[in-house]
């Protein structure tokens, strides 16, 4: 037992600065330590009687550091005893089972849903993501993986032949999780001198529409349109927006999800990207040299269907990971690139045939006259869609002026930090647009974020581990002389 306890002293000062064994401290060091004069004794009987005087106070010192040494481990051990029931104090309020002897009991890891990513045309399939998450205990719901697979799709050559959603699969989804929709918005100039960007945000399609449509409840609709070469473009269609998207193209109704809807809510945005291309050649109060980008989000039930023509960019979360519902149209991409030279373009400096920055756009009729005929800048659209599930948080809507300072995964966790602070999608909105300009973006801004749920259901973030901070005592010469009357006085007794 000696071997473990620290005695501190030091030379004549009897103050802290050195650690060694007890055992280790022989009788002729510990009378050096109270003597240090000792060889300038001259009278040897008095230097005989001062040594006898010695060894018994030595006697006294050793019984003294032997109680300080035990009155310090006791101190030791109350501190651990504290901090340990404190700590399991924190374990109880987790939402984690507790055995006998303050054993928490380790959960058993469920797999996620697991998000794949299908091209068309029978092409491979390519995971995007798979992860283990602890679940609470009192998760006794079946798991998501074993009833649903969400698909997200994509078309790159051919949208329309694009790979479904299962009916078995959508029906299933509504039986597990309906999202609860709110959404906020941020826009600004940045350096520009002029703002050519449009967005809309609908969270309850259906009130919105009126009596005349049917829609999957929840039903709701978002869009963003970055214009180029003027605002004209950009404002004529979100002016127009729901004459386009849906009454124009007579956009199929039903209360219930499933792959013959899903057909139709992709044919139907085909058609309502091509006819606001057109109205844009036709209105003679739009430029032909003005376009815009579009990207709109439709969510009924639990689908998410992405469609997008341009350089927007709308992310999903799903438990903090950020996952792309949408592809830039840019010259650089080789798909892209394939598809303008076979029409007849040419790419010059990353532009498409020299001029602009997108291979996908509203309008800019100069560059497709004349009308009817090839051209490498098209407005079709391609498609994402995924069936959400209690994992997804959120989606970010922005125009090209975020996504060229930062990445999806950046915007992502700093979108989610912010909703763990205040829940409001409207500043996250903010703050994501003026990270953007603290990044020295050069383009307009603007944000849309949806929240699928609210901050009681978003899975919290670890906090890091606590490390245990050792602090280190020193006690006074006359402390210890306090310390070691109290100690003399207490074995006299």
């Amino acid at each position: 037992m000696n071997t473990r306890r620290q005695l501190y002293y030091s030379v004549g000062a009897m103050k802290i600065s050195h650690i060694t064994p007890l055992s280790t401290v022989t009788n002729s060091q510990k009378f050096l330590i109270t003597n240090p004069n000792r060889n300038r004794e001259k009278n040897p009987q008095k230097s005989q009687q001062k040594r006898r005087e010695s060894k018994q106070f030595c006697n006294v010192n050793q019984v003294f550091l032997e109680h300080s040494t035990t009155v310090f481990s006791s101190i030791q051990r109350r501190i651990w005893i504290s901090f340990r029931v404190r700590s399991l104090e924190e374990e109880r309020e987790k939402p984690q089972n507790m055995v006998a002897e303050a054993e928490v009991v380790c959960q058993q890891n469920m797999g996620v849903l697991d998000v794949k990513h299908f091209q068309n045309k029978g092409s491979d399939v390519h995971q995007i993501g798979d992860t283990d998450a602890n679940l609470p205990p009192n998760f006794d719901r079946v798991r998501v993986t074993e009833l649903v697979s969400a698909e997200l799709l994509t078309s790159q050559e051919d949208a329309k032949s694009a790979d479904r959603i299962s009916d078995a699969a959508l029906e299933s989804a509504v039986l597990q999780f309906i999202p609860s929709l709110r959404s906020g918005s941020f826009a600004d100039i940045g350096p520009r001198r002029y703002m050519e960007d449009e967005h809309i945000r609908i969270d309850d399609l259906s009130s919105h529409m009126g009596s005349l449509y049917n829609f999957p409840k929840p039903s709701a609709f978002y869009g963003v349109f970055d214009g180029h070469g003027g605002p004209e473009a950009a404002a004529y269609i979100r002016k127009n927006v729901i004459k386009f998207f849906f009454e124009d193209v007579s956009f199929p109704q039903t209360s219930e999800v499933n792959s013959v809807f899903l057909e139709e809510v992709e044919d139907s945005l085909t058609k309502a990207f091509l006819l606001a291309d057109s109205a844009l050649a036709d209105d003679c109060s739009v430029n032909s040299s003005s376009g815009t980008t579009a990207l709109t989000a439709l969510i009924f039930g639990r689908l998410l269907m992405v469609a997008n023509a341009g350089d927007c960019r709308a992310v999903l979360c799903r438990k903090g990971e950020a996952i792309d519902m949408s592809q830039d149209h840019r010259p650089i991409y080789p798909s892209e690139r394939r598809r303008v030279e076979e029409l007849g373009g040419y790419i010059d400096d990353g532009y498409l045939n020299g001029v602009l920055s997108v291979t996908r756009a509203l309008g800019d009729w100069d560059m497709k006259l004349p009308k009817g005929g090839p051209s490498p800048l098209i407005a079709e659209p391609e498609f994402r869609q995924v069936v959400l599930t209690e994992d997804d948080e959120f989606l970010i809507i922005g125009c090209d002026g975020i996504w060229d300072v930062m990445s999806s995964q950046h915007a992502v966790s700093l979108v989610r930090r912010g909703l763990r602070r205040h829940d409001d999608p409207e500043k996250c909105a903010r703050d994501l647009v003026m990270e953007a300009l603290r990044l020295n973006t050069f383009d307009n801004l603007t944000v849309i974020i949806v929240c699928f749920s609210s901050l009681d259901h978003m899975e919290p973030e670890p906090s890091p581990p606590r490390q245990r901070k050792l602090r280190c005592c020193s006690l006074s010469a006359e402390a210890l002389c306090s310390l070691r009357s109290l100690l003399e006085g207490s074995a006299s007794n």
